[in-house]
């Protein structure tokens, strides 16, 4: 599972600042467009989240997660609102604007 969370961790390095990526987006530039679920767990238990930025990784509609590892819901929002991402009414990023 170590080389599946390195290659998950290079391409989220690469998303960036002020765009998104999805789970599955994730996933398949990793080399398996299955392994969503496993792009959550990595992102999870990130060991550099100053280096890895999961905070720009959210759900197919464009949610941020509800269990976000380092702090809660509204920071991984503040973390992208700093970068210049903005939410729609109903709370989602706008994919069409700032998906990768």
């Amino acid at each position: 599972m170590e080389n599946v969370f390195e290659r998950i961790y290079a391409v989220v390095r690469q998303i960036p600042p002020g765009r998104v990526a999805t789970y599955g987006q994730v996933a398949a530039r990793a080399g398996n467009p299955r392994w969503a679920r496993v792009v959550g767990y990595a992102l999870h238990v990130n060991p550099d989240p100053g280096v890895i930025p999961c905070h720009r990784v959210v759900n197919r509609f464009g949610e941020t997660s509800k269990a976000f590892a380092f702090g809660g819901e509204d920071v991984q929002r503040r973390l992208l609102e700093d970068e210049g991402v903005r939410f729609t009414a109903e709370g989602r990023v706008d994919l069409k604007r700032y998906l990768w």
